[in-house]
């Protein structure tokens, strides 16, 4: 299990594609705006990296757009065809 911290954030690799996760490329295109998702995906085409939230399909402000049960689709359907990606899990801390 490989655990990274960013701006006091702690997020589980679960899964990174052909070796896409980049932690010094993500920590630059990372932002507050990704603060409240539970999971973030990174896919990378044509050397650029992006970023999309997606929320775990029990959190009360997920929508169909962003709901992790759909990633295979966003995915297939809005990355370029098998490009790198990676998947980070939000670790909340324990209180």
């Amino acid at each position: 299990m490989k655990i990274i911290e960013v701006e006091n954030n702690k997020y589980e690799i679960i899964k990174d594609y052909k070796d896409a996760f980049d932690k010094e490329e993500f920590i630059n295109h990372y932002t507050d705006y990704f603060y409240d998702y539970d999971y973030i995906v990174g896919d990378i085409a044509y050397g650029k990296l992006r970023l999309k939230g997606f929320y775990d399909s029990k959190n009360k402000k997920v929508k169909r757009i962003n709901n992790y049960n759909d990633l295979d689709k966003y995915i297939s359907e809005d990355c370029a065809t098998d490009c790198k990606y990676f998947i980070l899990k939000k670790i909340e801390d324990e209180k």
